[in-house]
């Protein structure tokens, strides 16, 4: 992001609530960088309504990805099988059809996920499963990711490890499976490194773990990246963070931006949401839960100067999908505004903080929170 003092100034041009065409010039001046995971732009499914809740709206990726680009949204992600053939081979003419319409829809391939939890296969782990073969089937599907996200243009590949962990205690031994799964990590990392490409994992407490995951929580998966980081050397393994994994466990979201910074693990990418605290894992509207946590998020990635991009990660069942991707990205922009105004008058806040005194740091950001 873009944020020195001349432009912070530009902030007065900006007064009032922004509609999504002011959100889009805000963006541009800051270098603000938004973007929708393609699942946003499709039909959602569940087991109550299987045959999914938005009868004729095709969940095709090349169906989503002009619904992205109808939303005024800039970056899209993907999954890696989205690119795979029914034998399991890469899918050469889907990737050159895909990279067309990002060219006509004028949208950035940002970050590759890897679906390690889809299958019956990896119904006991995938990266940390007991049976070594299918520990390495899941480095080759990773290696494979990182090969489909360079043909496809993305910058980075993440790893959401949905299938590793348990759902009882003194199922697994939990030290094993952690030795197994930075182990697979490390290689996988090596292999992004050697390919130009950023790697990371992306934490959440449960779910479809009825238990666990392996990775449950942001300080987790730092340790893991500090840990995997020290064997290849470097930084390249970071936290593919999502808003709304952190309010499972009611963390502070923002919290977790400073320990990145202080503990020297970066922030992959990050996935913008609401969910309800100790909850599951809703992926609501992003910017209709508690305003202040979500703005005080906000003000974290700037101070902690992310550069990154901000990807909407919303499973909107019962509303159209390109009003909800566009609403999100205008909540989400209104929520940013105020967070840059705030940190236009971050000496003001750190002398406050610098107290101690809850009351004095409140009087600093009220007024930007209620009516900037």
């Amino acid at each position: 992001m873009k944020t020195d003092e001349s432009t912070l100034k530009k902030l007065e041009n900006f007064k009032g609530y922004l509609d999504n065409d002011r959100v889009t010039e805000l963006f541009e001046l800051f270098e603000i960088k938004f973007a929708a995971g393609h699942w946003c732009a499709g039909d959602f499914v569940d087991r109550f309504v299987t045959g999914g809740y938005n009868e004729g709206v095709s969940s095709d990726i090349l169906d989503q990805i002009p619904r992205v680009a109808a939303a005024k949204i800039k970056g899209i992600e993907f999954h890696n099988d989205l690119f795979l053939m029914e034998n399991g081979k890469i899918d050469e003419n889907k990737i050159i059809e895909v990279k067309a319409a990002l060219e006509k829809y004028q949208l950035v391939p940002t970050n590759m996920n890897t679906n390690l939890w889809g299958t019956s296969k990896w119904k006991l782990g995938a990266a940390s499963n007991m049976n070594k073969n299918l520990r390495e089937d899941a480095k080759q599907v990773l290696f494979e990711t990182i090969e489909i996200a360079q043909k496809v243009g993305c910058g980075s590949v993440a790893y959401w490890p949905g299938s590793d962990g348990w759902d009882y205690n003194f199922q697994v031994n939990y030290g094993t499976i952690l030795e197994y799964f930075i182990e697979i990590c490390a290689d996988v990392n090596k292999e992004a490194k050697k390919k130009g490409m950023k790697f990371g994992i992306e934490p959440k407490l449960h779910e479809p773990r009825e238990g666990n995951t392996i990775i449950g929580t942001t300080e987790k998966a730092a340790l893991v990246c500090k840990e995997v980081n020290g064997l290849c050397g470097g930084s390249n393994m970071g936290v593919a963070l999502d808003y709304g994994h952190i309010q499972m466990y009611a963390g502070e979201p923002a919290d977790n931006l400073y320990t990145m910074a202080v503990v020297g693990v970066p922030v992959l990418n990050f996935h913008v949401n609401n969910a309800k605290l100790h909850s599951n894992d809703e992926d609501r509207i992003t910017g209709t839960g508690d305003l202040f946590r979500f703005i005080d998020f906000c003000y974290g990635s700037i101070a902690t100067k992310y550069q990154g991009w901000f990807g909407e990660d919303q499973f909107e069942y019962r509303t159209d999908p390109v009003q909800a991707m566009a609403l999100s990205r205008e909540l989400f922009g209104n929520c940013m505004k105020k967070a840059l105004l705030i940190y236009a008058k971050r000496d003001e806040l750190l002398e406050a903080q610098a107290t101690g005194d809850a009351v004095k740091a409140l009087n600093v950001v009220k007024k930007i929170i209620y009516n900037g």
